[in-house]
């Protein structure tokens, strides 16, 4: 497979994600502003949501720019991410009915926390491939943003079962670590 192949998969999976996500929203129970606020949650969740979808998009263009050929593992790594980030729309919605509750928000955090790893994976893998000389492994560096980023989605994960709401804010905290995009790359080739 080629490096355009996986990249055009990996945004119509990404695409189908976030279509998914929207279908889920459904309309307010009444016509007033009242009815719609009462949503606020269900829109946050969708908000917080959409952003990491479209975090991980953003970086995983960068990355596969710096990327001038792929391999089986490569194309399996990507798809194990794909795999945890088609489960947001599921944990989005399950946040939702429960109205944060603990284990849907721990859940949540769980994704996150594998989306998190499967990325630093296909990293890996990538570089691999590539070489520890390449323009993509000196980009990365230690990667410190991506293992402080787990690092918090882990301790969020164990917060949501006192906290659900502290766990989001952790969870969003991520989201802002990374609204972004990485610009590691971005310097590594115009240097």
């Amino acid at each position: 497979m080629t490096k355009s192949r996986l990249e055009a998969f990996s945004d119509g999976v990404l695409a189908v994600i976030i279509t998914i996500m929207v279908l889920e929203l459904k309309a307010p129970h009444g016509s007033g502003l009242a009815a719609l606020w009462a949503e606020w949650p269900v829109f946050l969740s969708y908000v917080l949501s959409f952003l990491f979808i479209g975090i991980y998009w953003n970086n995983h263009h960068h990355m596969l720019h710096a990327a001038h050929k792929v391999n089986g593992l490569v194309m399996w790594a990507n798809l194990h991410l794909l795999f945890w980030l088609s489960l947001v729309p599921f944990t989005t919605a399950w946040l939702n009915e429960s109205f944060y509750a603990a284990t849907p928000v721990a859940v949540y955090g769980v994704v996150l926390f594998m989306a998190g790893v499967a990325y630093y994976g296909l990293e890996q893998s990538l570089i691999a491939l590539l070489g520890r000389d390449s323009t993509l492994a000196k980009a990365i560096g230690g990667d410190a943003k991506g293992i402080i980023s787990v690092m918090i989605y882990a301790a969020a994960i164990g917060v949501a079962f006192f906290q659900p709401y502290a766990s989001m804010a952790l969870y969003a905290i991520v989201a802002a670590m990374w609204i972004v995009p990485d610009q590691r790359i971005e310097r590594a080739f115009k240097g």
